[in-house]
């Protein structure tokens, strides 16, 4: 990761009111204004390369159904891409039993990617930028900044950061992991006869789960950022037309992720609810929801303290507290025990509502990318000691009393 531009909230939590089309300029004189376009002194700096007329820029409204819509489908697709990946990885002799860990590190790479790369969004809302990188060049720094500032604005960048990464890996289950650990009772999936090691304090499993999982994503974003950094010396990955984006991609990605959401509401309502349904329908019906409180929660809370990104904390703190309930119900005899429909939904709403609301990706890129080291520690420890604390008190007052039972849909 740069050291001169380190990722923060704003980079990933991207604002909404902001998806407009940079102004027009002296370049590009058919180009109407509007009571939409960009402040002032945004107008003063002149795009130094066209290729082709200007494209007008979409309506405000229009702008942001794109946005949402790309919300929707990228955390269905990153639900599907966490379960599937969770079941690939847990099989008899696997080297780490706690599933989500291959999903956090996988999203946290591909996030440090986009954050860094310089060739997908090079035209900006249509209009080509050269993004050097040469140290010679006293505008270079200033570029790229300018660059990062208006990319986070488009809707598939959005799309895929909030959306993809942020549903791709899941904080609440990578506490509930913890937790698990801390209770001795992760699953095992080759040998579950063997006997346990104690009454449940493996705090040295804790800290496996713990270091592993945060080392793995660190890494997995700085090595994402690095991989986005090499390729750009050879002008990759391909830049996307912005023509294409706007009158293909983006009416295209609109209607599947409206018509996948309305499909898995449907297919979730109809009986019979076979094992297959609440593997994935109820988990991809409750997504999007988990997804969007993300959002919100972020640029509504992540500027007020600059040092400690407060919508991502707490919406990281109440997607683990409402896993927790839920796990609660499930493992309690007479709900989720007996109940399959039960049983089911409150999978669909750990793996599909908590799994998006939660995020582990955004997390560590405001780990790496808080001005201070301390600032970090303090973020780090806060989320971690404040969500596993809530998660002891409500699980582990059922699992250290009466026991848990095991639900009828696992």
């Amino acid at each position: 990761m740069s050291s001169d531009n380190p990722p923060d909230a704003d980079a990933l939590e991207s604002r909404l009111p902001e998806t407009q089309a940079p102004p027009p300029t002296k370049t590009a004189p058919q180009r109407r204004a509007s009571a939409t376009d960009k402040p002032s002194e945004e107008q003063e700096e002149p795009y130094p390369e066209r290729d082709g007329p200007v494209i007008e820029p979409l309506s405000s409204s229009l702008t942001y159904f794109y946005t949402i819509s790309y919300l929707v489908f990228f955390s269905i697709f990153g639900t599907l891409a966490r379960l599937g990946l969770q079941a690939l990885t847990f099989y008899p002799g696997a080297p780490v039993v706690t599933g989500v860990l291959w999903a956090n590190v996988g999203g946290s790479l591909i996030m440090g990617f986009l954050l860094e790369d310089k060739n997908i969004f090079r035209e900006e809302w249509g209009n080509p930028r050269k993004l050097t990188t040469s140290p010679q060049d006293p505008d270079a720094a200033e570029v790229s900044k300018r660059h990062k500032s208006i990319k986070k604005t488009i809707p598939l960048y959005i799309g895929l950061t909030t959306g993809f990464c942020g549903s791709f890996t899941s904080f609440s289950s990578f506490i509930r992991d913890i937790f698990l650990a801390l209770a001795n009772d992760l699953p095992d999936p080759s040998s579950p006869s063997i006997a346990s090691r104690n009454g449940g304090y493996s705090f040295m499993a804790l800290l496996a789960v713990l270091l592993t999982t945060v080392s793995l994503s660190l890494a997995g974003l700085i090595f994402g950022s690095h991989c986005a950094l090499a390729l750009d010396r050879f002008s990759l990955p391909p830049t996307l037309p912005f023509r294409l984006m706007r009158r293909i991609l983006d009416p295209l990605l609109a209607f599947l992720a409206w018509g996948s959401w309305l499909g898995s509401i449907f297919l979730a309502i109809w009986p019979p609810h076979k094992t297959w349904r609440g593997d994935a329908i109820f988990a991809i019906t409750f997504a999007p929801l988990g997804c969007l409180l993300r959002l919100y929660l972020s640029l509504a809370l992540n500027a007020r303290i600059p040092s400690f990104p407060l919508g991502t904390f707490t919406v990281n703190i109440l997607g683990t507290i409402i896993l927790a309930m839920c796990y609660d119900l499930q493992h309690v005899d007479g709900i989720g025990a007996s109940a399959l429909v039960s049983c089911q939904v409150l999978q669909g709403v750990m793996d599909g509502f908590c799994g998006c609301a939660t995020t582990v990706s955004t997390w560590v890129a405001e780990l790496n990318g808080l001005g201070r080291r301390l600032h970090a520690y303090v973020y780090g420890t806060a989320s971690v000691g404040v969500a596993l604390g809530f998660f002891v008190i409500v699980a582990g007052s059922l699992k250290w009393t009466v026991g848990f039972v095991e639900p009828v849909c696992q």
